[in-house]
């Protein structure tokens, strides 16, 4: 199926304009970033994007149906590699830097992603001009972008394994929202705007910097740790009835068996996405 059969040539058209924008203002950023030697925040700006836009395509041919148990992995492999990567890499950094102050961060981080997740669900409910799936995946994109940015300013000595496996979400979550805007008969090259969002903030984040006092960035780890767990944890393929996993890929709950081995899935998908992130860690140590 493509995309000019379940959209309308004016929602692509409008979708496409938008797009295109968010695409040349981060192909501009980057340009800039690069001659300022900003080249890891760069990769992981164009990894997500790739991630995101590179989904969307296969999320649209998906629309109508999904393969549930692709849709566990691709969740799994990205939230179990967000685990490892925020509890390896700015957990310690937050809490060598100022213990209190760090576990402040962590605590505000994990508090803060969960009410913009819970009051950002109340746009989908609401009569709006603008695609409220696009809308809540931009403002994470962007607030991603920032954190990232700010973390990467305030140690450039860290290296590509942490950006790399807190965008790996991007995929999924591409995916799933292009077939959601297909099958509501909606134009998926709007999630151009979020696929670019990361970059379009973490680059001038990372080009502003912070003033090196341990206390400030203690909380800027911390803070970092708790959103990017809050993500991870929401992240995972819960694959009870009523969960975004069984409710895109229509599963009832008279489904017993099938639910059975998509939470085996589960595990092992997290379990696998932790794992990577550690055995990358041990070879580039």
């Amino acid at each position: 199926m493509g995309i000019t059969d379940t959209v309308s040539r004016a929602a692509i058209g409008r979708s496409s304009g938008v797009g295109a924008v968010a695409v040349a203002a981060l192909v501009a950023l980057s340009a800039a970033a690069l001659s300022a030697g900003l080249w890891k925040v760069t990769a992981i700006s164009w990894v997500a994007f790739a991630a995101m836009a590179g989904a969307i395509p296969l999320g649209v041919r998906a629309a109508g149906s999904v393969d549930a148990r692709r849709l566990v992995w691709g969740y799994g492999l990205a939230s179990g590699a967000m685990v490892a990567s925020a509890a390896a890499f700015l957990l310690p950094q937050a809490i060598g830097l100022d213990p209190k102050i760090g576990g402040f961060g962590v605590a505000a981080g994990l508090l803060v992603g969960f009410a913009s997740h819970t009051l950002g669900h109340r746009i989908s409910h609401l009569d709006l001009p603008f695609d409220a799936t696009a809308a809540q995946l931009a403002a994470h994109a962007l607030s991603a972008g920032l954190i990232i940015g700010l973390v990467y300013g305030a140690m450039p000595e860290l290296g590509l394994l942490l950006g790399l496996a807190i965008v790996s979400h991007k995929g999924p979550a591409g995916y799933a929202a292009a077939r959601r805007l297909a099958d509501g008969g909606r134009s998926p090259l709007v999630l151009l705007v979020p696929a670019a969002g990361v970059g379009l903030t973490a680059i001038p984040a990372a080009s502003v910097g912070l003033p090196s006092a341990p206390a400030t960035n203690a909380a800027v780890f911390g803070f970092a740790a708790g959103i990017f767990l809050h993500v991870a944890m929401d992240f995972l393929p819960r694959c009870e009835v009523g969960s975004e996993v069984t409710e895109v890929a229509q599963i009832s709950a008279d489904d017993h068996r099938l639910l059975d081995r998509l939470r085996t899935h589960a595990v092992a998908s997290t379990s696998l996405g932790a794992v990577v992130v550690f055995l990358a860690w041990v070879v580039l140590r």
